[in-house]
């Protein structure tokens, strides 16, 4: 009966209980869970060698090996290839085995007693921690190895404020050893004046269970203070309680010293900018003001809120606000930059001229506009007034040459009348004077000096109406032996030598009738004032000076002339320096009112007795 409860018990136990009888280990009690484990139908009296199931002989051979020693064993987590219900491939299973020698007594090894404990869960956790452990390991060495690697400090800290972990890159800045006692000597490294406030922020971070972000100065190896910024994040465990804090320490010395100087030149660009007495404004790319200067404010009577993001436009004149609007937006959209000239209103009303002048900058941040206002008023009217005051002046200048012009040519007749009434009276009457000859030669010297002037005077105001003739490329040898054959007589007459030599700058873009005349002038001067006592020499040549502009001279050995000191003396007209040689002195005048028209210079040099260069500059370098 007590047998028979016995295994009742043990065959509904959810361990695997069964006996082996004899030394041939012969099955003996089998419950319902050994023989699940077995997964083969056995017999009361099959030996287990013949009937051996799922037990594998590495098993098989230890369960004898118990038998003979008489000692217990306990395989654990021992592997099972259990056979799958569905008749799928099998599935390993994990069990402890025990095997337990049964003795009669105190009498020989009778059998054995097998335990097969299930712990195929607990096996697959453990297996499961264990590779989780292992990929932990790995990861927290790649971890390491990255976070020595970076250029960072990087750092542990736990709720007390104990440093768990510093990274070599903490020794490497601060030259301190391996065997430093981190806790008491950071607090030393940080500059005195930052200790206080680091050590507070921290503390109450690890109070309150948060992150902190800060930055101060941490002495380095060489003993200058850097600026680092100290980041950290705490590691929460339940229930949400911080305990460790992870962060980093990056230096931005050099950020921080560069932002500085950005701050301070930015302020003092503002300070220059309130500073001028002129409108200035910068705008965002989409063209809204963000910023006015001290000055914009004293100028409009506005505050910046009243003056708004497009506050220059609204102070123009109100019928030019459309247009410069228009302008503006096109300048946005095409980054083009803006230029124009309008009226703007002042605070007490009233409107005065201004340069609206705008550009764009892009750099980093993007596109930003930056721009003035120009007060021109004074010269805005300035030049009105001069405007109107030239345009008087040069009616009066185009009055005074048409009388010029034409009282030279209405006094010809009167002048023509009088060498013929001359000439008559020379041919049909006498003078019983001893003198006479003489006055009738300075009579007709006086009527020629008449006739030359006039001549000169017409021709003055000829080429004066001719200063703004068109300019053409011209060709100076081929206008200068236009002009040496209307001066032919002349140079016969002379048996002047005359040089012409433009190959470095062979051609002029000027006005055809003003390179005539000024080469007409040069040359019939030359011949005019050749010294009796030698053959005239005349040298014309043309080149480039060193700003590569044109050069001509025109060079002799005639009589020279007095200079007053100067290398570009002013001609004036009618002036003369060899009044015992005929002409009206203003062939140089000429000259050198047309070089000058056309914005170049004349320079003369001369010594009397030897001869006169002039060079013409034909522009001004």
């Amino acid at each position: 009966m007590r047998e028979q409860q016995l295994r009742d018990i043990l065959g509904h136990m959810p361990a695997g209980v069964a006996t082996l009888q004899g030394q041939e280990l012969r099955y003996g009690f089998v419950n319902e869970a050994m023989r699940a484990v077995l997964g083969a139908a056995v017999e009361e009296g099959d030996a287990v060698a013949e009937h051996p199931g799922t037990i594998p002989a590495d098993l098989l051979e230890v369960m004898r090996q118990v038998y003979d020693a008489g000692r217990p064993y306990v395989a654990k987590a021992y592997s099972l290839p259990l056979p799958a219900t569905d008749g799928g491939p099998s599935t390993p299973r994990y069990f402890d085995i025990a095997l337990e020698p049964v003795r009669e007594g105190n009498g020989p090894v009778s059998g054995l007693l097998l335990f097969a404990v299930d712990v195929t869960v607990q096996e697959e956790a453990r297996q499961r921690a264990h590779h989780l452990s292992i990929e932990t390991r790995r990861l927290d060495t790649r971890l390491r190895v990255l976070t020595e690697t970076v250029p960072q400090i990087t750092f542990t800290v736990d709720a007390a404020g104990k440093f768990e972990y510093v990274s070599p890159q903490w020794y490497y800045f601060t030259g301190q050893p391996p065997t430093a006692d981190l806790n008491a000597i950071w607090p030393l490294l940080i500059h005195p004046d930052d200790r206080l406030r680091v050590l507070y922020q921290a503390d109450t971070a690890r109070t309150s269970g948060v992150g902190w972000s800060y930055e101060y100065r941490l002495r380095r190896h060489d003993g200058q203070y850097r600026w680092m910024l100290s980041r950290a994040l705490p590691e929460l465990h339940a229930p949400d309680q911080a305990v460790f804090w992870h962060g980093a320490l990056t230096e931005v010395h050099d950020q921080r010293e560069l932002a500085d100087a950005l701050r301070r030149g930015e302020a003092e660009l503002r300070f220059l900018a309130d500073s001028i007495p002129e409108l200035i404004w910068t705008a965002t790319a989409e063209g809204f003001i963000d910023y006015y200067n001290h000055y914009t404010g004293e100028y409009s009577g506005l505050t910046k809120e009243e003056l708004g993001p497009t506050g220059w436009i609204n102070l123009l004149e109100p019928s030019e606000q459309a247009g410069a609007a228009r302008r503006w937006v096109q300048s946005i959209a095409t980054g083009q930059p803006y230029e124009g000239l309008f009226r703007m209103r002042r605070h007490d009303g009233r409107y005065r001229w201004h340069i609206i002048r705008a550009r764009q900058l892009t750099d980093e941040r993007g596109p930003r506009w930056f721009g003035t206002c120009t007060d021109v008023d004074d010269q805005y009217r300035l030049r009105e007034v001069l405007q109107t005051q030239y345009d008087e002046l040069a009616r009066t200048n185009r009055d005074l040459d048409t009388f010029v012009y034409t009282a030279s040519h209405d006094l010809k007749q009167p002048v023509l009348n009088l060498r013929g009434l001359f000439d008559e009276l020379r041919r049909t009457a006498t003078f019983n004077d001893p003198e006479e000859g003489e006055i009738i030669g300075m009579v007709d010297e006086a009527l020629g000096q008449l006739d030359a002037t006039l001549q000169d005077l017409a021709a003055t105001v000829q080429e004066q109406r001719g200063l703004s003739a068109p300019v053409e490329a011209l060709d100076l040898r081929s206008v200068a032996d236009e002009v040496l054959l209307g001066l032919r007589a002349q140079v016969q007459e002379s048996e002047a030598t005359v040089s012409l030599d433009f190959a470095a700058a062979p051609t002029l873009t000027y006005g055809r009738a003003n390179l005539r005349s000024i080469l007409h002038n040069l040359l019939s001067n030359a011949l005019k004032f050749a010294d009796p006592a030698r053959p005239l020499h005349l040298q014309v040549r043309s080149f480039l000076s060193e700003a590569g502009q044109p050069v001509l001279t025109v060079q002799d050995n005639g009589l020279g002339m007095e200079l007053p000191g100067r290398p570009a003396p002013v001609f004036q007209p009618f002036a003369r320096q060899h009044p015992h040689i005929a002409g009206a002195g203003v062939g140089m005048y000429l000259v050198q009112r047309i070089v000058a028209s056309r914005g170049g210079h004349l320079e003369v040099s001369s010594t009397v007795g030897e001869g006169t260069t002039f060079t013409i500059h034909w522009f001004e370098d």
